[in-house]
């Protein structure tokens, strides 16, 4: 019988463009206010990526970061997953520019995609490798430039998104850390509230967007409202349950950062205090599948984590999908 192995974060990593797009400028390109934008999502301002800057160097840089606080080399890297929905190419992948940038080479590469959701999807199927042998570093970079797929016309989009990197090293642990459970799921017959075309684009689809704006998010916000107040709090109950375990047992929660209000529907619907749920949106906005791991580093940097600390993570996304895990802090 093969031997399980047990994955654990041993490494973080997060980089924020210096650029910052505030509420107050945002009052100069389109129609809506700081209030208006405060009172419905809780953010105040997003970083937003230089023009002539390629998404890769976030993901490398927030990559390199993350196996120097792991204490590792590039070459101890096995396998590099990176999650986004904004490319800087098809192809090659960004996890094959990150794995050139750092240096891996030794590492395998593939990129996934499962929108804001994609971090907890890497981290479950990072897990598998490593519990079965396969490998012992996975290097997990999640990498966005959101603001290259909006529409900045549109009110309803724009204000919610901005862009960044973040990154953990998963490593085999030998110790009682590590992840204990994930849980991953899609709604498939609910993708269309939230799209973005790449080659292809529908009658219906065309016709939700500005004339000439056609590679840009359109976003149903109160379908994906509705599904995200029912699955993060689903989501998280499932996965505890699945090991036995209670949301008084978890030191933090650590959400996919959309919009404040999802945040505080779920803090109530959990029976959970907001001083539980790491949040960081107010300055960030919605960094889609990097937002969890910016937030892990962030928390890691301040001393907010210790080993042996459980945390859960939940996140939802365009496709829809959705996903959770829960895990012993192994650094």
């Amino acid at each position: 019988m093969t031997k399980l192995y047990k994955s654990g974060i041993i490494g973080t990593g997060s980089v924020l463009p210096e650029k910052k797009l505030t509420n107050a400028q945002l009052e100069n390109i389109v129609e809506t206010s700081d209030e208006w934008i405060m009172k419905r999502t809780g953010i105040r301002e997003r970083r937003i990526i230089d023009d002539d800057v390629p998404l890769v160097r976030l993901a490398a840089e927030a990559s390199g970061r993350a196996i120097l606080d792991a204490g590792i080399q590039p070459d101890d890297i096995d396998l590099i997953i990176a999650t986004t929905v904004t490319p800087d190419y098809l192809t090659p992948s960004l996890s094959c520019g990150i794995q050139k940038e750092i240096g891996a080479k030794k590492a395998a590469a593939f990129d996934l995609n499962a929108a804001c959701t994609g971090f907890i999807y890497a981290l479950s199927v990072a897990d598998q490798f490593i519990k079965n042998g396969t490998y012992r570093n996975i290097l997990i970079a999640s990498a966005e430039a959101l603001s290259r797929a909006v529409d900045f016309t549109d009110r309803k989009t724009c204000v919610l998104f901005g862009d960044g990197a973040g990154a953990v090293v998963l490593s085999r642990v030998e110790d009682d850390t590590g992840i204990e459970a994930s849980l991953i799921g899609a709604s498939g017959d609910q993708g269309s509230v939230l799209t973005i075309p790449c080659f292809y684009m529908n009658d219906e689809d065309r016709s939700k967007r500005h004339e000439g704006k056609t590679q840009v998010i359109w976003m149903d916000g109160s379908e994906v409202f509705v599904f995200a107040a029912r699955i993060m709090v689903e989501a998280l109950h499932n996965v505890m349950d699945s090991i036995g375990r209670s949301m008084e047992e978890v030191k933090y929660i650590f959400p996919h950062q959309a919009n404040m209000r999802i945040l505080q529907n779920a803090s109530k619907r959990l029976g959970v205090s907001m001083e539980k749920i790491y949040t960081n949106l107010e300055y960030t906005g919605n960094i889609s599948s990097a937002s969890i791991a910016v937030c892990l580093d962030e928390a890691a940097r301040k001393n907010m984590l210790q080993k042996g600390d459980r945390i859960a993570l939940v996140a939802f996304g365009g496709g829809l999908t959705y996903g959770a895990s829960v895990l012993t802090w192994s650094k």
